[in-house]
């Protein structure tokens, strides 16, 4: 990419300002449907923390109106199937619990499959001749476990899980994230289509405005831009600020460790007071030196998204005594509250028949990339009208 004069040429910075998506594709029925089909279920979606998902424990999970279920049997093997009987479609599990007798069995007519979602039995049905067994097992899911947490694909041929997350998997390498514990789980239902939030996750020119606290807490964030490169007159031989404000090192009310910190993380990883991880279009991960937060996205219509955020802390910490939850929640849960409401915001003006698509800015390169990311996933007449 070349730059005009004005930025470096190392700086990220767009150098021209592209067209955002069109209206439709934050309202339309018939877009949303498109990219269920074609970005939900064809991109690993996360579903949940091994964990949290006990051996022996099945469970279902929805996703994009598919109802799956996941299975962790008692030698540690982790799989997941669609929740669908194959004699007559019965709903094999409406609740997680024990997978009784290592067997899975349809409560409709008794039909029963092992944990690897072979048929073993059809209860009282007498099959015929032209019955074949090997032919009636349970559709399979494809799972991916990176870390501890689980991912799905409903696509046949799923995509290269190393390619999912941006910037890449070695990012969180320093975190110990498998041995982490939920402390917390609070959730927004949020009228707005998920590319909203996305996009607005994916950008800091509304900090100042929006975020008066964050932006006290990562003084960056004051300026509407997400690090020190992202300054119009930046350069990589400029003075380097720091980017937590002086006496804070993490993101909780007080500024202070909630904990003990994550021994083996380095000293830039220690000054930037967080890290992100993001795996398009599901969720993300935002790592602190003391413990993590998750967010999970479900689309739930196209001016409609379910919001879910997970704070996840070492065991050790959430038996300390004194241990303050708050002091670790409701820093980073004013934060989102306040992008619930921008991301609102946004959808309803959204509704103005005047406005057809608009423009990005320099410092909205990584919104850029997102709808690049998008549209190579939509059908070649969406593409054209994007």
């Amino acid at each position: 990419m070349s730059h005009p004069g004005r930025f470096h040429p190392d700086s990220p910075l767009l150098d021209h300002c592209p067209p955002t998506l069109p209206r439709d594709a934050y309202r339309d029925p018939d877009w949303h449907a498109a990219e269920v089909e074609h970005v939900w279920k064809t991109s690993w979606v996360y579903v949940g923390r091994r964990a949290e998902l006990p051996a022996g424990t099945i469970r279902p999970v929805e996703l994009v109106g598919q109802r799956l279920i996941l299975v962790h049997d008692e030698a540690g093997a982790l799989r997941a199937f669609h929740n669908t009987c194959r004699h007559r479609g019965a709903e094999l599990c409406a609740a997680e619990g024990p997978i009784h007798g290592r067997r899975i069995t349809c409560p409709y007519h008794q039909w029963t499959y092992d944990t690897q979602g072979r048929l073993i039995s059809t209860a009282f049905g007498t099959p015929t001749g032209d019955f074949r067994k090997e032919e009636h097992g349970l559709f399979p899911v494809h799972l991916h476990e990176w870390r501890g947490f689980l991912f799905v694909c409903l696509s046949d041929t799923p995509p290269d899980f190393t390619q999912a997350p941006i910037p890449g998997l070695p990012t969180l390498d320093n975190w110990p994230l498998e041995g982490l514990a939920r402390g917390h789980r609070r959730q927004w239902d949020m009228a707005c289509n998920w590319k909203i939030f996305w996009e607005n996750y994916n950008e800091c020119l509304h900090c100042p405005g929006v975020h008066p606290n964050l932006s006290q807490r990562v003084p960056v964030f004051a300026r509407g831009i997400n690090a020190p490169n992202e300054a119009a007159e930046w350069s990589p031989d400029g003075p380097q600020l720091p980017v937590l404000s002086e006496g804070a090192s993490t993101w909780t009310v007080s500024g202070r460790p909630c904990g003990p910190e994550f021994p083996d993380l380095t000293e830039a990883e220690r000054a930037a007071g967080a890290s992100f991880l993001t795996f398009y279009p599901t969720c993300y991960i935002t790592a602190h030196v003391d413990f993590l937060r998750v967010g999970t996205l479900t689309p739930m219509g196209p001016e409609r998204t379910l919001l879910t955020i997970d704070w996840l802390f070492p065991p050790e910490t959430l038996a300390a005594p004194g241990f303050d939850l708050a002091d670790a929640v409701d820093f980073s849960a004013q934060v989102v509250d306040e992008d619930a409401m921008a991301c609102e915001m946004n959808q309803r003006g959204l509704a103005s028949e005047r406005y057809t698509a608009g423009t990005l800015m320099p410092q909205e390169f990584e919104i850029a990339q997102f709808h690049a990311w998008l549209r190579a996933r939509l059908p070649a007449e969406m593409k054209d009208a994007s």
